[in-house]
């Protein structure tokens, strides 16, 4: 998610429509029988408080300002017949493809992948925040934003942070050091989830100084480098002090965590405007924690009774299968508090990990390999399902065009800001 005035609350016409569970598809439209297929996952109150979110964000990073003119040159250069979520999933589609190739070159995150690989992944992860910075901009320029687009963003970016993580951890190459590795990855998705985690406390989602933007910014320069010297220059040892050069950008990664999650839990422990303190939603503001608690905790156990080194030795296919989880938990967080509901635990998304700790517990009856790609397609199948219903049924509820620019409408039926827009950068 890039800490700019762009992103989120975009994607189709404004206004709401009348809501509720389609009970059939009556106009026979395609996305009336999708959504009835899938069902959908918005009870009528939830789509009734949808209609009265209005975003709220507050702060600014370092090098946001910076950014601006360009961002601004950029969506000028965008058609006016191109959608916002369109451009969102673009630049999705282009970081996920980039870092899908990468790790096929690299699939145990040990191996030396073409100098070239690198410079494209550096590219796609430039594509994708440029893109993601001008969406909401894009949303502004056409006159339709919508809630849509906000949970629309939100959703991509939940699932690039796995990618972008995952890339970085490729390039320095620290399949060598598993523990790092993971952690690496997983405190990525867990800054991601708090920072959307404070805002059900809060109702604002807040950026600080050194934010997302920044941590695209240097992965794209450990990208460039790496092109340069390849994965192997990481490994080496600096005389005197005789340690290795990736030491260097994972001492900034837990600076960086250090820093953020201090800002997020001070945020999170000073209470909720809810009553008596609580959430937007009325509920304690320690119980989005058991969700992310309990896949960090799946994912530690998993890897450290393995019999099989099932971490060790398939680590993109774990932080992937585990990365499903993440984004469908994230995606639920956030519409629990576009929505000001509660947050259940009890989910689909947890049958993946859930065999793969079964399996161990009978000893690996099944081959824990053939258990985690089980339980990647059981978590992609589940997050693509959600995420599908999702969409479609607050498109058909504000009759919304997901992909397309409907026709010019007046701009008092417009009522949700974009979802990344600072109010103190707002154009």
């Amino acid at each position: 998610m890039a800490a700019s005035e762009a992103g989120g609350g975009h994607g189709g016409q404004g206004g709401p429509g009348s809501g509720g569970f389609p009970a059939a598809p009556a106009d026979c439209g395609p996305g009336s029988w999708a959504l009835w297929a899938l069902s959908a996952p918005l009870s009528p109150a939830q789509l009734r408080r949808l209609e009265e979110h209005r975003y709220s964000a507050a702060g600014t990073s370092l090098l946001e300002p910076l950014l601006q003119p360009f961002w601004r040159w950029l969506v000028e250069r965008v058609p006016l017949w191109l959608a916002p979520n369109a451009i969102t999933l673009s630049g999705l589609l282009v970081n996920v493809l980039s870092t899908l190739l990468l790790i096929f070159y690299c699939p145990t995150v040990t191996e030396e992948a073409p100098l070239w690989m690198f410079l494209i992944c550096g590219l796609g992860l430039f594509i994708y925040q440029s893109l993601d910075a001008i969406d909401g901009k894009q949303a502004r320029r056409t006159n339709s934003c919508s809630p849509l687009g906000e949970l629309f963003d939100h959703g991509c970016d939940s699932i690039s942070t796995v990618f972008v993580a995952l890339g970085a951890c490729i390039t320095i190459r620290l399949g060598s050091d598993p523990d790092w590795l993971f952690f690496c990855c997983f405190i990525g998705m867990f800054m991601f989830y708090c920072a959307h985690w404070q805002t059900y406390v809060s109702g604002v989602l807040r950026f600080g100084k050194l934010d997302v933007t920044e941590a695209q910014l240097a992965i794209v320069v450990i990208f460039i480098l790496t092109s340069f010297g390849g994965a192997s220059m990481w490994d080496y040892v600096i005389p005197v002090i005789e340690v290795k050069l990736k030491l260097f950008p994972l001492l900034g990664i837990v600076a960086g965590a250090f820093f953020s999650c201090s800002n997020y839990f001070h945020t999170i422990l000073s209470g909720g405007v809810g009553k008596n303190g609580s959430t937007i939603a009325g509920t304690s503001v320690l119980s989005p924690g058991i969700h992310i608690g309990l896949i960090i905790l799946l994912a530690i156990m998993i890897c450290k009774k393995s019999a099989t080194q099932l971490f060790e030795k398939h680590p993109c296919l774990y932080i992937m299968m585990f990365g499903c989880v993440y984004a469908k938990i994230t995606q639920k967080l956030v519409v629990a508090h576009m929505t000001k509901s509660k947050l259940s635990l009890q989910d689909p998304a947890f049958i993946g990990p859930g065999l793969l700790f079964l399996d161990q517990y009978f000893n690996n009856f099944i081959d824990e390999y053939i258990v985690l790609w089980v339980a990647m397609f059981i978590s992609s199948l589940d997050l693509l399902r959600y995420s599908t219903a999702l969409i479609l049924q607050i498109a058909n509820h504000f009759h919304l065009q997901v992909f397309r620019i409907p026709i010019p409408h007046a701009p008092e039926q417009v009522q949700v800001h974009s979802s990344k827009s600072h109010q103190n950068n707002m154009d």
